[in-house]
């Protein structure tokens, strides 16, 4: 594997690998349990349930889905069974939009070998692919920590960013102008950011665009391996999409913005409206 997604044809050869770890990680906004729920009633063999709000997610910090500590986020993902030997392929069924937190999380502390399957639970079921409503038994395993650097910004190295730094924003174009904000107490985005809704990056299929389309796009927003390329969302969730899409593109690694709109909407910062 060259890259952070696997198609359906690779994880139907390999599913019963014993290093595989599958995760579903469904989530639906304003509907804490619908997740699990969905879990319960069927998913990918041999698959576990990664819940957003309690193992990706702080119960308190800066926006609505604040990072846990690492530690904690290691500890949770170890009582789950991944360990350092493990290839994690994360999917939801929103083309990756879930999935990919999980990712760069994985990512974040070192472990490489975490994926996203491309088209997630819709691509597999269309295909006629196996599912179960059966739960496999989890064996707790140590999962280390080798935290990377510069991977993320804090509210304030978000502000104080230099002017060369190309700041992405996720969210919906209607989000990003201003126009509504269902969620946040301010609308528009953050100075200095431009509009890279995350849907963008795939296809009617819900699979993600080819490389080097996702790299014409990326580029034309400012994005290169030369770039240094911070992205945010709402909440610290979708943003990892682009983030996932950038590597994807071939253009390097970008950094997160953890606490996002919802953080910086908060803190009385300057906001912009329109398009930049």
């Amino acid at each position: 594997m060259t890259g952070p997604i696997v198609s359906t044809e690779w994880l139907t050869r390999h599913i019963n690998h014993s290093v595989l770890r599958l995760a579903d990680v469904r989530w639906y906004l304003g509907e804490p349990e619908r997740g699990r729920e969905a879990y319960a009633e069927m998913h990918l063999p041999g698959a576990f349930y990664v819940d957003l709000e309690t193992d990706l997610s702080a119960a308190e910090g800066p926006g609505r889905h604040p990072l846990p500590s690492w530690e904690d986020f290691a500890d949770r993902m170890g009582e789950l069974g991944i360990g350092d030997d493990s290839v994690v392929v994360a999917y939801d069924d929103r083309g990756g939009a879930i999935a990919a937190r999980l990712w760069w999380m994985l990512r974040a502390i070192g472990h490489d070998r975490s994926y996203v399957l491309d088209g997630g639970l819709t691509a597999w079921m269309k295909e006629g692919k196996p599912v179960t409503s059966e739960f496999s038994p989890k064996v707790p395993v140590k999962l280390s920590i080798d935290l990377q650097p510069d991977i993320s910004l804090d509210r304030d190295e978000m502000r104080d960013r230099p002017p060369s730094t190309v700041a992405l924003d996720a969210r919906v174009g209607q989000r990003y102008r201003g126009e509504s904000e269902p969620l946040d107490p301010v609308a528009g985005h953050i100075p200095g950011a431009v509009n890279a809704p995350y849907e963008d990056n795939l296809g009617p299929d819900q699979r993600f665009l080819p490389a080097d389309a996702l790299a014409e796009k990326y580029r034309a927003l400012g994005v290169g391996e030369g770039a240094d390329t911070v992205v945010y969302c709402g909440s610290g969730v979708t943003a990892c999409h682009d983030l996932l899409a950038i590597e994807h593109a071939g253009l390097g690694r970008a950094k997160l913005y953890p606490g996002s709109w919802s953080d910086w909407s908060t803190a009385g910062y300057a906001v912009a409206i329109g398009v930049e």
